[in-house]
């Protein structure tokens, strides 16, 4: 059976919340809301205020993880800082995962390149988790969707430098390319296995510009918004975005956005994901 992929061109906080119900799906227990806190100086990251009425309604925490680059990210103290000044922690209860070591290691008997994923130790108080991703592209992966927010995005700052490093973290920025984008997808197995897929996927095509929200200085959008996504698939709703810009032939703005992702073989992360066989690239897109 394909996986369902809910799509609306309608872009508001209320529409977010109106496809999530379409899907049905109660998550569990104690919520891990994931999201990108944006790196100070971003302009492109979706703010609190346009996931609150979701957020609101399914009455989680909030959470990040540290990063493994310079920034404001990279440490808890200035993490706290920035998600202060970007408005999360004021808006909602907020938990950076590997404030505290030691990090929590899940296995991965089946990956292809990493056997073991390093994450925030406070991943152990949640239950469930809701992914909520901002589609768009990025430096390294391509493009960043819910697979990335499960891989890199439920890291710790550690475990972020060994899935670059396709297991080396040494090698975080000098790594075999495709080698990294399959650990993504064997980081993002384990996570999908740990919360038994009790997990929710919304991806927005707003402010998509060719870099990531962990980019202090990104690029403009160059594409036009697109619509908001909600799956219980992460590899349908990533494919289901891809398929989009492709279908988007007359943005003047989508032959640059697919430039960063097909020079970073963006879909192979999709491709590895499915080989492990968490979700489907196969799906039925329901326009709302």
């Amino acid at each position: 059976m394909k996986s369902k992929v809910y799509f609306s061109r309608t872009i508001t906080p209320e529409k977010v919340l109106e496809l999530y119900r379409l899907l049905g799906k109660e998550l569990p227990g104690k919520v891990a809301i994931k999201v990108h806190s944006g790196e100070t100086g971003n302009q492109n990251f979706l703010r609190p205020a346009f996931w609150k009425p979701l957020i609101d309604h399914v009455g989680g925490t909030v959470v990040e993880c540290n990063t493994a680059y310079e920034g404001t990210r990279n440490t808890t103290e200035k993490h706290r800082e920035t998600v202060r000044a970007h408005g999360w922690s004021g808006t909602f209860p907020f938990d950076i995962m590997d404030a505290e070591g030691p990090d929590m290691e899940l296995s991965i008997p089946h990956g292809s390149r990493i056997t073991k994923n390093y994450v925030g130790k406070n991943l152990a108080n949640y239950d469930s988790m809701l992914v909520l991703s901002h589609f768009k592209g990025h430096p390294m992966g391509g493009y960043g969707g819910a697979l990335k927010q499960l891989s890199i995005g439920v890291a710790s700052s550690f475990g972020k430098a060994y899935i670059h490093g396709a297991g080396e973290p040494e090698k975080i920025w000098t790594a075999d390319h495709d080698s990294f984008l399959e650990s993504m997808a064997d980081a993002a197995s384990s996570i999908v296995e740990y919360f038994h897929g009790e997990i929710v996927y919304v991806n927005v095509m707003k402010n998509m510009s060719v870099d990531c929200d962990c980019c202090a200085v990104a690029e403009d959008p160059c594409m036009k918004d697109i619509g908001i996504l909600v799956s219980l698939d992460p590899i349908a709703i990533d494919q289901a975005c891809l398929d989009l810009v492709y279908a988007t032939t007359d943005d003047p703005g989508q032959a640059h956005l697919l430039e960063r992702i097909e020079s970073r073989n963006g879909v192979h992360t999709v491709e590895a994901a499915a080989k492990l066989g968490f979700g489907s690239r196969e799906y039925e897109l329901v326009e709302c």
